[in-house]
């Protein structure tokens, strides 16, 4: 597998985006999960799971010197009627089920938080309201651990909203019942000196769908690990997500979908768009079809739009098939500047540059954040990615 990497905007001549072939990757796909903090070394940064990672900025999530301190986040869930929402210790069974650690962050998330957060939907359950799980960081370290199970033929949404400022490790698990339907859409509007690492874990049942939306604007540091793999056949999952980088910021965003199972299904499409000095995105995007996955229909795909100079995306799809039995497997990145012939297109028409780059850059987004399917969340991320534009030109 080739990997493609983008160099820094604005380091090469005449302002060209730089890309680089390697001709062998080690991949994530390969990494030992394990629940013990002990089987990972203390990374420093030359691994290939972490080399993109400024593990001076995780403020001590990384190698054990971050210890968790009390209230740091406050979480709060609301639920419609018929839905159980629990908290549970470390010892309850139903923990661990969708995946294991896969690195050392994780790992010490897994053995350092003290109670998790279960909701569970009923089989047969449709609810017509999401259920919104909101988390605020109030300063300090928290290690945190989620379980959201649907029943058999359940039918959910689930919105999860962090904001504030903390230093945060997690676990989320989802578990999908056969033929269960689950939407989850995670908000990352953290203030600016925020650093979140996280890994979720999904375990799609037979004929179960999955669907996924990843929203990351605030925060310092932000490190996502999305992996799904699959507990019976007919299961689908579509991942979804979109980023806006600013000055300063390091948002990485990790995917594997592992086709464990045969004849599933699986999209992945991420866009971002960075802004500002130092501004760096990351997007890795793995995708493994196992031996026995026959009939594996799959496809992932990343897109980047650099607004400004001094901007970085480091973008890699990896794609390991092990079986020529499929129906379709792909994937591509694209990272390209500001289009000027669209800007020109629309000034030509009278339309003022200011509110032709916002057109721009709100149609680059507008597929996926329909994609979302709450309205209140729709409204609000095209109103950040507003204020984001707004800020570029002040």
């Amino acid at each position: 597998m080739a990997e493609a990497q983008n160099s820094p905007v604005g380091s090469t001549t005449a302002g060209a985006i730089a890309v680089a072939a390697e001709s062998t990757v080690a991949t994530r796909m390969s990494a030992p999960p394990s629940f013990d903090v002990a089987d990972f070394p203390v990374p420093h940064g030359r691994e290939e799971e972490w080399r993109f990672t400024p593990l001076e900025r995780l403020r001590g999530l990384h190698d054990g010197t971050a210890v968790a301190s009390g209230d740091s986040l406050k979480v709060a869930v609301e639920a419609p009627e018929g839905v159980t929402v629990e908290l549970v210790g470390r010892d309850d069974p139903r923990l661990g089920r969708a995946g294991t650690p896969v690195d050392r962050v994780a790992a010490q998330a897994y053995s350092a938080f003290e109670q998790a957060g279960v909701v569970t939907v009923p089989k047969e359950t449709v609810l017509t309201e999401p259920i919104r799980i909101n988390v605020h960081g109030q300063g300090g370290v928290a290690y945190g651990h989620q379980l959201i199970e649907l029943g058999a033929f359940a039918e959910a949404v689930v919105v999860i909203d962090h904001t504030g400022d903390v230093v945060t490790a997690a676990n989320v698990e989802y578990v999908l019942g056969d033929g269960a339907k689950l939407t989850v859409v995670s908000v990352q509007d953290w203030d600016d000196k925020a650093v979140h690492v996280a890994q979720h874990n999904a375990l799609v049942g037979r004929d179960a769908t999955f669907r996924s939306v990843v929203v990351t604007f605030g925060g310092d540091v932000v490190r996502l690990h999305p992996r799904v793999s699959y507990a019976g056949t007919g299961g689908e999952a579509e991942l979804y997500g979109l980023y806006f980088t600013d000055a300063g910021q390091h948002q990485e965003h990790r995917l594997l979908v592992d086709h464990n199972t045969p004849h599933c299904k699986s999209n992945v499409a991420y866009k971002g768009a960075l802004q500002g000095d130092n501004a760096h995105a990351v997007w890795i995007g793995d995708v493994l079809i196992e031996a026995k996955a026959e009939g594996t229909d799959t496809y992932e795909m990343n897109r980047n739009l650099v607004l400004t100079d001094g901007a970085r995306v480091d973008s890699v799809p990896n794609l390991e098939i092990e079986t020529g039995e499929i129906v379709g497997a792909g994937h591509a990145s694209a990272t390209g500047r500001f289009d000027d012939e669209q800007l020109f297109y629309l000034m030509a028409r009278g339309i003022p540059e200011h509110e032709a780059r916002r057109l721009v850059v709100r149609g680059f987004f507008a597929e996926l954040v329909q994609q979302i399917g709450v309205a209140d969340i729709e409204e609000r991320l095209l109103a950040k990615i507003e204020e984001e534009l707004e800020a570029s030109v002040a």
